[in-house]
């Protein structure tokens, strides 16, 4: 059976950070890029990050010099490390996996990220 398992969210100050971390089991990573996605209020998922078996990483334009994706493909595990974080970041964050040039199908529980002022 195959499931994603999110932690590390929490509420945070303007310009603080934040480590999320995903655990997947069964064939969750198996031959699959693992990522992130977010869900702002009142607004569409979002791709935030990427990454794939072979270390290559995707950053969405606006977190990519503040957000660094990783993996561990012997633990099944992929983190976001958040830096700088705004409000604008705020939302719930969601870890996925999927095939190459196929949308996520596995998708983690989420777990929710605030950032004040």
């Amino acid at each position: 059976q195959v499931q994603l398992v999110e932690s590390g969210g929490g509420s945070v100050q303007a310009g603080g950070s934040l480590r999320l971390s995903c655990v997947g089991s069964g064939s969750a990573f198996s031959g699959r890029i693992a990522g992130w996605y977010r869900q702002r209020p009142g607004e569409a998922r979002e791709f935030v990050a990427a990454a794939r078996r072979d270390g290559k990483t995707y950053l969405a334009d606006d977190v990519e010099d503040r957000f660094t994706i990783s993996r561990d493909n012997d633990k099944n595990t992929v983190d976001l490390q958040m830096s700088i974080l705004k409000p604008e970041d705020t939302g719930t964050y969601y870890c996925a996996t999927w095939r190459p040039a196929e949308d996520p199908d596995h998708w983690g529980q989420g777990t929710q990220v605030t950032v004040s002022l």
